[in-house]
């Protein structure tokens, strides 16, 4: 199968230099400029331990050239030119686009109005990016410490709410309706992340990183004993556990033909001993049933992977982050499970999505920025 990634050999020289730079914290406040050069108010302290102690402009990362040395391929080509990076043909680089967070997730393109929304948990807020000029603005405030996002055949917006502890839909007027916030009478952990299918069901991830304390929500003892994935019925809104073996699921995604699910298993945050690494399921999607259980990728630790989204191919992009600064950013698989390749990011990665009116435009959320790169892969329709 041809990479998607199509780029060079993981031996670089500005890749080096620029994770030499990240810092264990930073301390002061900053402030930043949004991509349209607009300036936004300081945030105060950035609590993230990727942050670099020598904040990166808004564009193409320091050192870039074409082709762009950020881009790893797994199986380099013995030669380089124009004719070998089709992905990266116009842009050159991966692009910081908007910076200032305090811990970017849950990014989700919306064609018809060509902007990508995201969460900035700590800020308790969802930003918004708009791509036909760069602009970057709130859109939500206070969004209940929103993370994991996505968009329904509707054009809506789901998302999942640390504090709320629930899973709410926005609708077209603007108002928010409740999916799902209670399991057997209990309240629900946190949700994490969501996708929805063709059928309209709503397919999330229940961990329990949001109530873990007061930084990405409300400290609280969890109500469901086990960290569940559920699926939400379209016609009945019934909720359902579809799969109960999870140490923490996190990141959740379809095949493009809905025969597969993707599902993140972040539990190594939770001791050395428990899983980094993404599962995959054969599933029917109508009857909400999943079987044959395997895993698909493991992940370098101590890092871990948190966020995904499949292509037209069926690929698998994943983000990477929390270890080894060397490993920050994203990995790219075929559905068989083979490593393509990685996009080096010079902060941990929590998640990431294909946006751009080609849906080519892989938008990633980095600890405090988001970055964009063009790709010769297409976005799957599922988000």
């Amino acid at each position: 199968m041809t990479n998607p990634l199509t780029f060079l050999d993981k031996h670089t020289i500005g890749r080096r230099n620029l994770i030499k730079g990240a810092a264990a914290l930073a301390a002061t406040a900053v402030t930043v400029k949004a991509a349209s050069a607009e300036t936004v108010a300081p945030f105060g302290e950035l609590g993230v331990p990727t942050l670099s102690t020598n904040p990166l402009p808004l564009g193409p990362l320091p050192g870039s050239r074409y082709p762009d040395s950020h881009l790893e391929s797994a199986h380099p080509k013995v030669s380089f030119g124009p004719a070998d990076f089709p992905a990266f043909a116009g842009t050159m680089a991966v692009e910081r686009v908007a910076t200032g967070m305090r811990w970017a997730e849950g990014p989700v393109y919306f064609p018809a109005g060509r902007y990508v929304l995201f969460s900035d948990i700590p800020n308790n807020r969802i930003m918004r990016f708009s791509e036909d000029d760069g602009h970057l603005s709130v859109y939500r405030q206070p969004s209940m410490n929103s993370n994991g996002n996505t968009i329904d055949r509707e054009g809506r917006l789901i998302t999942c709410e640390h504090s709320g502890r629930r899973v709410t839909r926005t609708e077209l007027d603007g108002s928010i309706t409740i999916i799902a916030d209670k399991y057997n009478g209990k309240k629900l952990n946190s949700p994490n992340d969501v996708v929805v299918a063709s059928d309209g069901s709503i397919w999330f991830s229940d961990p329990i990183y949001g109530i873990g304390g007061y930084y990405e929500g409300v400290k609280a003892e969890p109500e469901q004993e086990k960290h569940n994935v559920y699926r939400v019925d379209p016609r009945s809104g019934d909720i359902k556990v579809v799969v109960d073996d999870f140490v923490e699921p996190n990141g959740i995604s379809f095949s493009p033909d809905e025969k597969k699910l993707y599902v993140i298993d972040s539990g190594f945050t939770d001791g050395p001993d428990n899983p980094s690494h993404i599962r995959v399921f054969d599933v029917d999607v109508g009857a909400g049933k999943v079987s044959n259980s395997k895993v698909f990728a493991d992940m370098p630790k101590p890092s871990i992977t948190d966020g995904m989204r499949c292509d037209r191919d069926g690929n698998v992009w994943c983000s990477v982050g929390w270890g080894d600064p060397k490993e920050d950013g994203v990995r790219c698989y075929t559905a068989g499970g083979d490593l393509l390749g990685k996009i080096h990011i010079p902060e941990t990665v929590p998640n990431l999505c294909f946006g751009g009116q080609q849906r080519n435009r892989l938008y990633i959320c980095g600890s405090t920025s988001l970055y964009a790169v063009y790709t010769s892969a297409q976005g799957a329709m599922k988000p």
